[in-house]
């Protein structure tokens, strides 16, 4: 029995073969930025930049736009001490805090947190190093002193005031009561038999 197949129009491969083609071009197009996670692109001061002048700000700039609620730049100094700042006011991309006062010569980290468009959080940190010639140079923490050893409150025993230590009693009771008993007991046991043999000699001589 033959089956007759019916050869597929033109239009329905063509159909296929753009559907094929549309498929891949989608595979090959990249993510566009609003799907992909924020991202510092420029910081101002630059990274490990060394300054002959003291910044009066920093700007940090951004792949994405940033939301002023979600946006925290931190500045700290050597000994890890946050500098006084104002808060971020953020322009689009960039977020920018003003120093309060001038920065004294020394290594300087921005700590950075902001949100991307899809909820991510993303930070970071990186240092920059302030060398003004006519500046001054940041204090050197000084460690803390260490307090003298506490003396010990309690006297030391003398040998002599120590309690004796309790002697315990042994099961079986003490060494003197135990050996005679059992030396009577086996000079009865020994007397019992010795009768009950004579006894059994006697009825065996009657029968």
């Amino acid at each position: 029995m033959r089956t007759n197949t019916r050869p597929r129009p033109a239009g329905f491969l063509a159909a296929a073969l753009a559907a094929a083609l549309a498929a891949a071009a989608l595979l090959l197009v990249p993510a566009s930025p609003a799907a992909a996670h924020n991202s510092l692109t420029a910081t101002t001061p630059a990274k490990d930049a060394e300054l002959d002048m003291a910044p009066t700000e920093i700007t940090l700039k951004f792949l994405q736009k940033l939301d002023p609620a979600f946006t925290t730049i931190v500045l700290s100094d050597a000994a890890e001490q946050k500098v006084p700042t104002s808060e971020p006011v953020v322009t689009g991309a960039e977020g920018t805090i003003s120093i309060d006062g001038t920065l004294a010569n020394g290594t300087y980290t921005v700590a950075y947190r902001v949100v991307s468009a899809d909820g991510h959080p993303v930070q970071g940190s990186y240092a920059f190093t302030v060398a003004d010639p006519a500046g001054a140079e940041a204090p050197t923490p000084e460690p803390a002193e260490s307090s003298p050893a506490a003396e010990p409150t309690t006297a030391p025993t003398e040998p002599g005031s120590a309690s004796p230590v309790a002697a315990t009693d042994n099961d079986g009771g003490g060494d003197g009561i135990g050996a005679p008993a059992v030396i009577g007991g086996g000079i009865l046991l020994v007397l019992v038999a010795g009768g009950l043999v004579v006894l059994l000699r006697r009825r065996r001589s009657t029968t």
